[in-house]
């Protein structure tokens, strides 16, 4: 028993991870209607930033934490408008090519600049160990903070886009954006907003996944990205709850069938899950199915 909770624990760490990252998937989607496949890499770079301000500039942790995301958020807004703003009214496949382009460009730039080797992420946040049943079960600081931030942000979030005259223009642009921008919304603006914010996110998520495992290399990003963008289409792209809850319960069937399934299978029964679940409901599991008029 103590064992399946210490998983479900780890489970749930990881999920809240791949769950900050479907976040910026979900709303970049949500809002600008594709699929930024580059932000798998912007996590990396955030990884890479925090490290570089730990180990060269010797910086405070908080000032550490709020370097990556100040980089991660300007390079966010650098790839929509030279990358992805030119394609506006292209078509989906060019946007998608484009974004392919964009993370090997991302990944080829660190291989470049800090080389192949893996870099041993510092230690940032000193947390002591949670101890539960006598001691017989231990959950990491690390781990406790994981959780926290993505409850945090995914509040934070629902309160933006409800709450705020941005947030209500992101919901404007993501229904109609011919409308949208008829009643006087600067779309263009909205939309590099949401990848600001989806960058600043992925500096978090890079951050509490490089903490959490600690080998930072230029590929770091790539499979946790996959994984996030499983999560998003598992909980229902476009879904803020839904991104949160898919990146849980996709990180919690991860551990859990590394754990009593295979170590070597535990990827693939993640995504044979995935297309389980899509078969009996395509849009995901807080996906909505859009009627639209002819």
């Amino acid at each position: 028993m103590v064992s399946f909770l210490t998983y479900l624990v780890n489970g749930i760490s990881l999920g809240s991870v791949y769950a900050i990252i479907a976040l910026g998937y979900t709303m970049v989607y949500g809002i600008a209607k594709m699929l930024n496949f580059a932000h798998g890499d912007v996590i990396m770079i955030g990884g890479y930033m925090a490290y570089c301000a730990a180990m060269y500039m010797k910086l405070p942790v908080i000032v550490c934490v709020l370097f990556a995301m100040v980089i991660c958020t300007l390079l966010g807004i650098l790839i929509e408008r030279f990358a992805y703003k030119p394609l506006r009214m292209a078509t989906s496949l060019a946007v998608l090519i484009t974004a392919i382009g964009m993370s090997y460009l991302l990944q080829n730039a660190a291989l470049l600049i800090w080389g192949s080797t893996p870099k041993s992420f510092p230690q940032l946040f000193n947390f002591g160990s949670m101890k539960l049943f006598d001691g017989e079960m231990i959950i990491p600081g690390t781990s406790v903070l994981t959780i926290a931030a993505n409850i945090v942000i995914m509040l934070l979030l629902t309160w933006f886009t409800g709450k705020t005259k941005m947030g209500k223009a992101m919901r404007a642009v993501s229904e109609d954006k011919g409308a949208a921008e008829l009643m006087g919304i600067n779309v263009n603006q909205t939309i590099s907003t949401t990848f600001a914010i989806g960058s600043a996110l992925a500096a978090v998520a890079g951050i509490l996944l490089c903490s959490s495992y600690p080998n930072l290399m230029p590929t770091t990003g790539s499979m946790p990205g996959i994984k996030a963008f499983t999560a998003a289409v598992f909980g229902g792209i476009g879904s803020i709850p839904g991104a949160m809850i898919g990146g849980i319960l996709l990180g919690i069937i991860e551990i859990l069938g590394k754990a009593y399934v295979s170590q070597e299978l535990g990827d693939a029964f993640v995504f044979a899950v995935l297309i389980v679940v899509l078969l009996v409901k395509p849009t995901g599991l807080l996906g909505k199915k859009i009627h639209e008029k002819v």
